[in-house]
């Protein structure tokens, strides 16, 4: 086991102090910094305990304590981490207390070069350990590319889990379902495929199949009622927010709203039937990355809205109306520098992760 000192304050620590206030449609807001000096960050998640674990995409997972302390937590699997690639998401299930269960993703080393995986494991008692780590899906027909690994774990409202997964580069293979490229996978905590999948019975399909079309969904959440929504890359142009539906193609690359970053047309256009519409999208791109829908605990005015981080323009995008139509705030400060990953606290906060400054913040009244 391996502690290293760090600046750290969790929930109900004394050590964290503010650093600023910050002024947003619900007033004056309070940005506390809880811990820094990670090397770029990629997904976070709580224990019930206190402790928070953090995801670095070099292929380190660590756990901080709620006593200041920072543990380097062994047994995460070995990564590739090429261009986009690496240690990406971590979600604690919500039978914690009773499992001890978390699950990664990451990208797997394959023939043919990587591909996302999804792994579980228990976590030892003392926190330092990943023990019985178990890769319970990963995506086929690994690539080369470096590229689009989307990555983002959900676990639904009945247990399943959702993963997020890029076409990797290839457009084309984004609407084809023989192939996991560009899709929203479902699976249950063993790995095997629910019945009730929409293309179990679809003959060359990959079973694991929930939606398609997608380009790069690196947010994903639940809303209150239990919907999953997505927040993905477009290209320059076209990012987009997504009400995931069974068996939905949401268009890529046959229709966007964005162009090619060499300045040409995308695909057919805008719409085509038989594709959804995304609810809301972003033209120049924001480079959207983790995504929460928020309970309204500490701010009731904001239950329900989307809280999405923005990678390219150093923001984190609060996006509102009937559907998540339109974008309604952008939280704004040096902090929100590169930020990619968004979540909200057992207590209600805003917390985010920023690449740029290697920390992990938390937004409260």
């Amino acid at each position: 086991m391996m502690h290293r000192s760090i600046h750290v304050a969790l929930l109900l620590s004394t050590l964290a102090t503010p650093l600023w206030a910050l002024e947003t449609s619900q007033g004056t807001v309070t940005v506390t910094e809880i811990a820094s000096g990670f090397d770029q960050p990629w997904g976070v998640d709580f224990i019930p305990d206190g402790g928070i674990l953090i995801t670095e995409r070099g292929g380190q997972l660590i756990h901080l304590q709620s006593d200041g302390s920072r543990i380097d937590v062994s047994g995460v699997p070995e990564v590739v981490g090429q261009g986009q690639g690496g240690l990406l998401d971590i979600m604690v299930a919500s039978d914690f207390a009773q499992s001890r269960e978390v699950f990664l993703s990451y990208s797997k080393p394959q023939p043919k070069g990587s591909g996302t995986a999804l792994a579980k494991a228990r976590l030892s008692e003392a926190g330092d350990a990943l023990e019985g780590l178990e890769v319970i899906f990963e995506q086929a027909e690994g690539y080369s590319s470096g590229r689009h690994f989307g990555s983002r774990i959900v676990e639904g409202a009945d247990g399943t889990l959702f993963l997020t997964i890029g076409e990797r580069g290839d457009r084309p293979s984004a609407q084809n379902i023989a192939n996991h490229n560009g899709t929203v996978v479902r699976v249950t905590r063993d790995g095997t495929v629910p019945a009730d999948n929409p293309f179990v019975q679809t003959e060359g399909a990959r079973p694991e199949i929930w939606s398609y079309g997608h380009r790069n969904p690196q947010g994903a959440a639940l809303d209150l009622d239990g919907n999953l929504w997505v927040a993905e890359h477009g290209a320059q142009g076209g990012d987009e927010i997504n009400r995931v539906r069974a068996g939905a193609n949401y268009g890529w690359p046959v229709i966007s709203y964005g162009r090619h970053y060499s300045g040409a047309k995308i695909g057919e256009g805008t719409s085509k039937d038989g594709m959804e519409q995304p609810t809301h999208y972003w033209d120049p791109s924001i480079a959207p990355s983790g995504m929460m829908i928020y309970s309204g605990k500490l701010w009731p005015e904001w239950e329900g809205d989307a809280f999405v981080g923005s990678l390219k323009f150093n923001y984190i995008s609060r996006v509102s109306g009937t559907n998540l139509s339109e974008e309604a705030e952008q939280i704004r400060s040096d902090e929100t520098a590169r930020v990619r990953d968004v979540v909200e606290g057992p207590d209600g906060g805003i917390w985010f992760l920023s690449v740029m400054s290697g920390g992990l913040y938390r937004i409260t009244p």
